[in-house]
């Protein structure tokens, strides 16, 4: 049970950290070439299609993450990469509940509305919150690959 939850908790973030890499540096420049509407059409058709993956990807790191902490015995047991690992998943989450609720939600009122320069600032939003997702999730990547290395 333990290598399932490991390979389910990988695969769920790199399936998050891969997605927020690829529409952040690879499709991001590249839709900048549309104009607004269909740019705007776009990114609300990738949101609406990534982000079900993202909710589930975010529950799966939680009940893997937490299952993985309770068979190594607890918190107390685990270093400080798993600490680390937990708070910045907090975090994410919480920057992806705020995309979610906000911005993505404003994006796809101004799309139905034909409203380009709503969003505009919606996605400009969105991508800035991304920006720093995908760093955190770095980040995290790096703790969990290197962080027990470290004589920390």
């Amino acid at each position: 049970m333990m290598l399932l939850a490991l390979v389910l908790h990988v695969l769920s973030a790199v399936l998050w950290v891969g997605g927020m890499f690829f529409a952040h540096q690879v499709l991001r420049p590249a839709a900048g070439l549309l104009d607004a509407p269909q740019r705007l059409r776009l990114w609300n058709a990738v949101f609406a299609r990534f982000f079900p993956w993202v909710k589930g990807a975010i529950v799966l790191l939680f009940l893997t993450g937490f299952g993985l902490i309770h068979a190594y015995g607890g918190f107390g047991q685990v270093g400080w990469p798993v600490h680390l690992m937990l708070l910045i998943a907090l975090t994410m989450t919480v920057i992806f509940g705020v995309i979610y609720a906000r911005p993505y939600k404003a994006l796809k009122a101004a799309v139905a509305a034909e409203d380009w320069a709503m969003g505009t600032e919606a996605l400009g939003v969105i991508r800035r919150l991304v920006g720093i997702n995908l760093l955190l999730g770095l980040i995290t990547v790096a703790v969990a690959s290197g962080g027990s290395f470290l004589p920390i």
